[in-house]
């Protein structure tokens, strides 16, 4: 939404946004471990899969968010425990022990690969140690986190959703570290998948602009930079492909997560979720 201040604002996250899936398999046994859990998308999806009594263990670098989060879930009075286990996921210690808590929780069935960063700058001018950075948070750690759960998704018939964009699709210029790890999420859902055995199901997520805080904070700075409102970055230059003028958030996202671990999506396999109002896929 767009505030009196000229400002747009992520949404809360309320019960009436949540899908709700009827679903055997999501109960408190099984368990989903979900990356940048502490804001945004993150939040959303663990709140969903909270919503609909599946164990989460919630992982971000940020513990006060964690909290935020864990806390959000009990005030609309989820079925599902929410845990926050605060990590870094550069740190492959970190990786390992979260995955090991993961599994203390009851089955390891379900991992959301969610964390994320951005940084926009032209490709000759790139900070190689922010590049270097986003690789490791955006498409290292999820290489690795999906190494470690796969033995326990194997018991369990599990999956792994990952976090990608439009940006997996095509990209604009200036975020060459986003646009090369939102690529690379696709090839790590396929790799998965080819080598799951049917047993082991994956799946990506591709949006375009969601109401998140690394999105809604970037827009004052556009809108000053190029001297346009608020209003004109969001219709113009975020929406501008979209057929759909309408910014999606973060329960969107949620709500396709816990579709795509449900038992609703059993051919979804390997395959990207693409919800972005029209933007890759039609022209003018």
């Amino acid at each position: 939404m767009t505030a009196t201040d000229g400002s747009v604002e992520p949404p809360t996250l309320t019960g009436d946004d949540v899908l709700r899936i009827d679903d055997a398999d999501f109960d408190a046994d099984r368990v989903a471990l979900v990356t940048g859990a502490a804001s945004g998308i993150g939040r959303a999806t663990s709140l969903v899969l909270a919503a609909n009594g599946l164990t989460v263990v919630a992982t971000d670098v940020d513990e006060e968010g964690l909290v935020g989060t864990r806390e959000r879930g009990t005030e609309l009075g989820f079925p599902g425990e929410i845990h926050p286990e605060p990590a870094d996921i550069t740190d492959d210690d970190h990786l390992e022990g979260v995955v090991e808590a993961a599994a203390g929780y009851g089955d390891l069935a379900y991992l959301a690969n969610i964390a994320g960063m951005q940084h926009i700058s032209p490709l000759d001018e790139f900070p190689m140690d922010v590049y270097d950075t986003m690789h490791e948070v955006m498409l290292r750690a999820p290489v690795y986190l999906s190494k470690l759960v796969l033995p326990h998704l194997r018991e369990s018939g599990g999956c792994v959703g990952n976090m990608a964009s439009v940006h997996g699709h095509y990209v604009t210029a200036d975020k060459v570290a986003y646009n090369v790890a939102k690529f690379g999420l696709r090839g790590l859902t396929q790799s998965i998948a080819a080598e799951g055995a049917g047993t082991v199901r994956s799946f990506s997520v591709s949006t375009g602009y969601v109401k998140t805080p690394l999105v809604t904070d970037q827009i004052p700075d556009t809108a000053e930079q190029r001297g346009i409102s608020v209003q004109e970055v969001v219709e113009d230059v975020m929406l501008g492909q979209s057929r759909t003028k309408e910014m999606m958030e973060p329960v969107d996202v949620g709500n396709l997560f816990a579709f795509g671990f449900s038992k609703h999506a059993h051919h979804l396999n390997g395959g990207d979720l693409l919800f972005d109002g029209g933007m890759t896929l039609t022209y003018e």
